[in-house]
């Protein structure tokens, strides 16, 4: 399950041949960041700052957004905290540079970073939601996953036992479909990361490189 991942730069947009957003936007994401998503408007696409972990209408406060920053593409549309938004079709991307997760092989996690060849930003699928206690309102978002116990890059993170999980990449050709998708073309833009597209290497943060003797990239 992602939990940190480099969101892509306002300048970058250009390279997604997209408009540049006006929001500022942290350089390192994690669950109750604020960071930027694209929904659907008017049959194109607009720009929102959305906390990272999504916060139903009906929860207490924004503390939430730390348990649900990852959504299951199996069960998204039955989880009390998902199904509003899946239903409502409430479906957003999120635009970034790469994605972590730890790398068990060597015994002990290391982090990892996931991002594309070319070096180019990339979406990933979400779905998106408003909570408001009266006094503010705010976006906020979950990333979808599936199952990647077969994928041969993405098995190779999480705990030896534990199931591979993966993000649901959406690329150029399908983003504007993904938005203003119904379910079952949403379903159908759920594939599998395309393999030849990105690599993987490790990059420890400075603590975790010393803990573990690794080079630092």
């Amino acid at each position: 399950m992602c939990t940190n991942y480099q969101p892509m730069s306002p300048e970058n947009a250009h390279q997604l041949m997209l408009s540049a957003p006006s929001f500022e936007i942290v350089e390192d994401a994690y669950p109750a960041s604020l960071c930027l998503i694209m929904i659907a408007d008017n049959g194109s696409y607009a720009w929102r700052q959305a906390m990272f972990g999504l916060v139903p209408e009906w929860a207490d406060d924004l503390g939430f957004s730390k348990y649900t920053y990852n959504a299951r593409i199996e069960t998204v549309a039955t989880k009390p905290s998902f199904k509003a938004a899946w239903a409502k079709r409430q479906f957003a991307l999120v635009p970034m540079q790469s994605f972590y997760e730890p790398c068990y092989e060597s015994g002990k996690a290391v982090r990892f970073k996931i991002a594309r060849h070319d070096q180019q930003p990339f979406t990933v699928a979400a779905i998106w939601d408003v909570w408001s206690d009266h006094l503010n309102t705010v976006w906020s978002f979950s990333m979808l996953t599936m199952n990647a116990d077969r994928h041969p890059l993405m098995k190779r993170f999480h705990r030896p036992k534990d199931e591979k999980r993966s993000l649901v990449i959406v690329p150029p050709e399908h983003r504007l479909d993904w938005l203003h998708a119904d379910h079952r073309m949403a379903r159908s833009l759920i594939q599998d990361m395309p393999v030849d597209a990105f690599y993987t290497e490790a990059a420890p943060r400075i603590s975790e490189a010393k803990k573990h003797n690794l080079d630092l990239f």
